[in-house]
């Protein structure tokens, strides 16, 4: 009986301390987590061939030809601006021209409209049918339409262009990059005769 006793109080203390010491509380790894979160981080690409594709675009867009300049001062570019600027006085030219011609084939028309199909004396265009006249007057008012929208094909090829040539200034292709040309020869061969020919052919071969 005495044993019993002696054991339960053992086993009361037992259970006493085990409950009284202070529970253990694991830490988390502090650089494990500052690890995952920098892994977690993707880098931001910046294409800088688009940023300065879309400048040189609206620079060409208030000015043309100051796209091209943007890019950079070269001779090519200087003929580009040259030829985008010859081609807009030319059309201009051309514009006042056929502007100039189609009302005074205009101005003759309306006068013989105005006096029952009588041409007018002091004008050089007296000995011309009338028919002759409408399709000339269409003919250059036709042409002015034509010229008006050339101005704007110009227009949209001067901004294209400097937004390419920005683009491809910007395209790194590398310094492995290579072409190769080499001679080969080619064996035809007719199947119905058995005829063999050879002909000389050239091969090309690019090294990226």
């Amino acid at each position: 009986m005495p044993k019993i006793i002696w054991v339960l109080v053992f086993l009361f203390f037992t259970v006493f301390v085990a409950n009284a010491q202070e529970p253990i509380t694991l830490k988390k790894d502090s650089t494990a987590a500052i690890t995952a979160q920098i892994d977690t981080l993707q880098p931001v690409y910046i294409n800088p061939g688009k940023i300065a594709g879309r400048r040189a675009a609206f620079r060409s867009a208030i000015i043309p030809g100051m796209g091209q300049i943007g890019n950079g001062v070269t001779v090519y570019r200087i003929a580009k601006v040259a030829a985008i600027y010859t081609g807009a006085t030319l059309l201009t030219l051309s514009y006042i021209d056929n502007n100039k011609q189609y009302h005074r084939y205009l101005t003759e028309l309306q006068y013989r409209v105005n006096n029952n199909g009588k041409p007018n004396p002091n004008s050089d265009l007296a000995p011309y049918a009338t028919d002759r006249l409408t399709i000339a007057k269409d003919t250059f008012s036709r042409n002015k339409w034509v010229i008006i929208f050339s101005y704007g094909a110009l227009y949209a090829v001067n901004i294209i262009e400097a937004y390419v040539d920005a683009r491809l200034k910007h395209f790194d292709v590398g310094d492995d990059l290579s072409i190769k040309f080499s001679p080969s020869l080619n064996l035809n061969s007719n199947a119905m005769y058995g005829y063999h020919a050879i002909a000389p052919g050239l091969k090309v071969t690019f090294r990226l």
